[in-house]
């Protein structure tokens, strides 16, 4: 795999605030798409339009904003992650790999019988995973618990949990918006992927969830609102994101659009779970692959 790394140190451990340019957070957006597609053609099946939809905070997160240390995957005072949206984590996987987490031929048996690497993540498995997920609606609930222990045990560490809007429907996602704002944990942020889809159909249809901001601020969370597919605006948010001693957690909403980054995928019903035949892929990766020779990036996601 190509790398846009950040600057060599004496050390492995990445800090939070690397360079990633927009330009360059918009390349790895793409390149994260690509990766999907390859793995999904390893396995015959996979989720294309939920990582779409992320791929430009997954690039942020990982290539600028969680401090990481690849060669210390268990290190203490790592910044963690959670996936509510765990059938994304094929999203992940490259960029895991592409940062040193893991050989890069470990993904060559993707999905297969007796892989490490399934359509969700297994932290038993997996370097830099640090929490399994399966089940909609759990990883909020856990990043409490993780951003309290930070607070026992006086470490500074941040504890990012993305969810989707359509897990905005489980009850549990809101008795731990409770508990973390009752906690002062400023040392938590969600990031709700607003890719306005679920699984049956759009989002407002299956089960709406507006007024979104105004419920997580009515929960006692600092909000902001961004472009999810405008790297600048995403790397704003990220850096903007308050210390881990302050006492109101915060909620990163993201408009975005599911299989944005492919026309024929984007706010499509049947890309959630697919396999793209040889002319779809063909078109698929020229779509992608012009835009990163090309040095742009996915329109907007903003309604």
């Amino acid at each position: 795999m190509s790398s846009t790394s950040p600057p060599e140190t004496t050390s492995s451990r990445l800090d939070r605030g690397r360079v990633l340019t927009a330009q360059g957070l918009a390349w790895r957006a793409d390149w994260v798409r690509l990766k999907t597609v390859e793995l999904v053609e390893i396995a015959g099946s996979g989720h294309y339009s939920s990582v779409f939809s992320c791929a430009e905070i997954f690039a942020a997160l990982y290539y600028r904003a969680l401090r990481l240390d690849p060669k210390d995957p268990q290190w203490a005072d790592r910044d963690r992650f959670l996936l509510g949206k765990g059938h994304a984590a094929i999203g992940v996987y490259p960029m895991l790999a592409d940062l040193g987490f893991f050989p890069d031929d470990w993904l060559a048996d993707y999905a297969r019988v007796g892989s490490r690497f399934g359509d969700h993540p297994d932290m038993r498995k997996i370097p830099g995973i640090d929490f399994s997920s399966g089940s909609i609606g759990h990883n909020l609930s856990v990043g409490v618990g993780m951003a309290l222990a930070a607070r026992k045990q006086c470490r500074d560490f941040r504890t990012v949990v993305m969810i989707g809007d359509g897990e905005l429907n489980e009850g549990q996602v809101w008795e731990a918006a409770m508990s973390a704002a009752a906690f002062d944990l400023g040392n938590l942020t969600v990031i709700v992927d607003e890719n306005q889809m679920c699984l049956d159909g759009s989002v407002s249809a299956v089960m709406p969830v507006e007024p979104i901001v105004d419920k997580w601020r009515a929960f006692g969370w600092a909000v902001t609102e961004i472009d999810g597919h405008d790297p600048s605006s995403v790397i704003e948010a990220l850096d903007a994101l308050p210390a881990t001693d302050s006492s109101v957690p915060t909620c990163v909403l993201a408009h975005t659009r599911k299989g944005a980054g492919v026309s024929f995928m984007d706010l499509s019903l049947h890309w959630h779970l697919g396999y793209l035949g040889e002319v779809d892929r063909a078109d698929a990766e020229a779509e992608i692959t012009a835009r990163m020779e090309a040095g742009t990036s996915v329109p907007g996601g903003s309604r």
